[in-house]
């Protein structure tokens, strides 16, 4: 199975908006829910990979990315280890080469709902 790419700025938008959908446009809660579980949920079928391109976007916020991609452990839709073996994040920009152990550090510090 090829590997789905989502560009951020190119598949989603270049201005990552805030946390909730309710607190505005391009949210993390709307990137998750619109992208990243349908695209996660069809590598954990295929057995693909599903890398994130941080490169282009104007900015992101801690908010964004957490909830993005520490919303996935905390709604249960993916374990931690099933999202170690399937999320590739990639960033070419050193400026923001950081963002990418920051969203590790969102899935592995997240805990699942009860």
């Amino acid at each position: 199975m090829a590997d789905q790419v989502i560009n951020i700025a190119s598949d989603f938008t270049r201005y990552p908006g805030p946390r909730h959908i309710e607190d505005g446009p391009k949210s993390g809660e709307e990137f998750r829910d619109t992208m990243l579980i349908p695209r996660i949920t069809n590598a954990v079928q295929s057995g693909g990979k599903v890398v994130i391109v941080l490169d282009g976007a104007r900015g992101y916020t801690s908010s964004f990315l957490e909830e993005a991609f520490g919303g996935l452990v905390r709604l249960k839709s993916f374990t931690r280890d099933q999202l170690d073996r399937i999320l590739e994040i990639r960033v070419s920009d050193p400026k923001i080469r950081y963002l990418a152990g920051n969203i590790r550090d969102y899935i592995s510090s997240t805990s699942a709902a009860a």
